[in-house]
């Protein structure tokens, strides 16, 4: 149970409970998932960029972010779940390519800190080919999802361990996108 008084909690797990308990802070919250994730004139995938988020979240260890993004990349990368699982328990050996390590490498150092960050990194991820756009990128998808996932996890929503209860929502981003989410509409009121 959240520790504050949520509508329709039980319906609305994760960060969609909060957006309904504050809508005036859900359409810019929602508009930078959106710029993040999904804007089409962006250099990496947006199976990509949802790598990256989930990857982050599970860093973080938030549950309802790491499964409702990973849901969403699975969408987007036609998994099954099976890479998600492989990148979140090492991804040096997950079958994604030589730059995506690199950037999860810059990812998972933000998620510590911004300074751990570090010039050998960022050489590693040009080496692979990635571009300065695809640098940026990361850094501010890793450092939004650290924001997102205390914002869940530190008002103690509610997330589901059924992994498999996940797929209609990141099927429902793939589709339509986090821009036009209204979390009240969503449960039919």
């Amino acid at each position: 149970m959240a520790y504050i008084k949520i509508p329709e909690e039980d319906q609305l797990p994760g960060i969609r409970g909060l957006m309904a308990f504050r809508p005036e802070t859900a359409r810019p919250l929602n508009l930078l998932a959106e710029a993040l994730l999904r804007e089409t004139d962006n250099d990496l995938s947006r199976g990509d960029r949802e790598l990256i988020a989930t990857y982050v979240s599970y860093l973080n260890d938030c549950l309802f972010c790491q499964s409702v993004h990973g849901a969403a990349a699975q969408c987007y990368l036609e998994d099954d779940g099976n890479l998600i699982s492989q990148v979140k328990k090492d991804f040096q050996n997950a079958p994604v390519s030589d730059k995506m390590k690199t950037l999860l490498s810059i990812a998972a150092g933000v998620q510590k800190g911004g300074k751990y960050v570090i010039p050998d990194q960022i050489e590693a991820a040009k080496n692979e080919g990635a571009s300065d756009s695809e640098i940026h990128d990361t850094v501010l998808i890793a450092a939004a999802f650290c924001m997102f996932n205390r914002y869940v996890d530190g008002l103690g929503t509610w997330a589901s361990p059924d992994q498999a209860s996940y797929i209609p929502r990141g099927i429902r981003i793939s589709e339509e996108g986090y821009a036009g989410f209204d979390a009240l509409k969503s449960i039919g009121k």
